[in-house]
């Protein structure tokens, strides 16, 4: 695992398994949340997230957590590992609101300065939704992958410890 890209619901914990490995693996860890952000909640233009991550997957070695549909073709060619937190969405929905009370009106670690943790009605909507609307999407893409790409999907906090475990033992 050199190449590793982190998919999944807000909330199904993709920055914590992210730093975590990070730690483990001596790689850099990338939150694409604190990169296509400016202060104010200022989305980046999709032409320079495209830019910002061809030059992340060009690096020798990542670990790259976010989702953004419309770019994750770059990071799926580029990946060697895929990891997709694939997990129910009454724990994202509780994970997500707890987040938004311990870093209220401030930024979380994951996140761009100036972008503080607030209610954000449309993002509860999108966790809520994630499994209908976004879940299918991401399987399809998968599958699509070739056989020499790991893909690994934790569908609860249990298959996650194992997971980062099984890392540890390497």
């Amino acid at each position: 695992m050199k190449k590793v890209m982190l998919i999944g619901s807000g909330g199904s914990g993709k920055s914590t398994l992210a730093r975590n490995l990070g730690k483990k693996l001596n790689i850099n860890v990338y939150h694409l949340d604190a990169l296509f952000w400016k202060p104010g909640w200022v989305g980046v233009p999709k032409d320079e997230k495209r830019e910002v991550q061809h030059d992340l997957v060009e690096k020798e070695g990542w670990i790259i957590d976010g989702n953004y549909g419309g770019t994750m073709d770059i990071r799926l060619r580029a990946a060697d590992t895929i990891i997709f937190l694939d997990m129910p969405r009454t724990i994202c929905m509780y994970r997500a609101f707890k987040r938004m009370v311990k870093f209220r009106n401030r930024a979380r670690p994951d996140m761009a300065e100036g972008c503080e943790e607030r209610f954000d009605f449309e993002f509860f909507k999108w966790i809520w939704s994630y499994p209908k609307t976004k879940r299918p999407e991401i399987i399809n893409r998968l599958e699509q992958l070739s056989d020499n790409q790991r893909v690994v999907i934790l569908k609860s906090s249990k298959e996650v410890q194992q997971f980062i475990e099984s890392v540890y033992k390497q």
